[in-house]
């Protein structure tokens, strides 16, 4: 097995320099021609490689997509936390970013408000949010494709946590199309009672959602319509955040009051 990863890694790093035929491939690799197609045909399969008109193999989309998302991840927190920082000290509330990683939504920064030192919310960097039952999460589930939210649905076990929760499909899917339409979700205390939130996407450098923004409060300390007041200052930090991500922004939705 570990020969045939090396094999496979040696191919692609090939492929990256120069289109590589299947004759070349046999000889980079020291093998018969038949295990180099092999090789070959598994990493087109997954889009490592391409199979040009030609007959040649050159890098395919699949491993610069991988790349990019890496980066972004890595990158992300470093591009966003001083406007985080700033986002916090223009409206007095906690920030949070948060990003899908695998089949969760994580919490991958946040900047607490010091109006909750009596009162501590319950996130932490690091920890899975609600996926339907919050405003990152649905900001985020609002832009995957249609087959991506179906497979981060396909397990998830909805709860009434309380009066305002969407605790079924279909509710859900109404206010993920509300969602998109006017570009950011709220969160009226639908997995803690006490807890409003409101939350817009950063896009990267490809346009797609890769994580979300949000600001939040305890609901003694503002009102959800209170936090919706924020909205132009939360979505000019989002843009700020997506320009640094290389999102060449395209006009910014207005902040409804509904």
């Amino acid at each position: 097995m570990a020969q045939t990863v090396q094999r496979a890694i040696s191919l692609i790093r090939k492929s990256a320099e120069h289109p590589l035929s299947l004759t070349d491939a046999a000889e980079v690799l020291g093998v018969h021609k038949s295990t180099a197609l092999r090789i070959l045909q598994t990493l087109e399969a997954e889009r490592f490689v391409r199979r040009t008109g030609a007959g040649t193999y050159v890098l395919g989309s699949g491993l610069i997509e991988l790349s990019e998302l890496a980066l972004g991840s890595m990158d992300l927190r470093q591009f966003a936390a001083e406007h985080l920082r700033q986002l916090q000290q223009q409206t007095g509330h906690t920030v949070h970013l948060a990003q899908l990683t695998g089949d969760e939504i994580i919490y991958i920064d946040k900047v607490d408000s010091p109006a909750f030192d009596a009162v501590k919310l319950p996130s932490r960097v690091g920890r899975a949010v609600s996926i339907y039952a919050s405003a990152v999460g649905k900001v985020i589930l609002a832009h995957v494709s249609c087959e991506e939210r179906d497979r981060l649905l396909a397990h998830v076990e909805f709860k009434q946590h309380t009066d305002t929760t969407l605790a079924d499909r279909e509710s859900l899917e109404a206010e993920l199309t509300r969602v998109s339409e006017r570009g950011w979700a709220t969160d009226n205390g639908e997995h803690d009672a006490y807890v409003m939130c409101v939350a817009v996407p950063i896009r990267d450098s490809r346009g797609q959602v890769i994580a979300a923004v949000s600001i939040t409060a305890i609901e003694v300390i503002a009102t959800l319509d209170q936090l919706k007041e924020k909205l132009p200052l939360l979505l000019n930090t989002a843009t700020l955040i997506s320009k640094e991500l290389g999102y060449v922004t395209e006009s910014q939705p207005p902040a409804p009051q509904d």
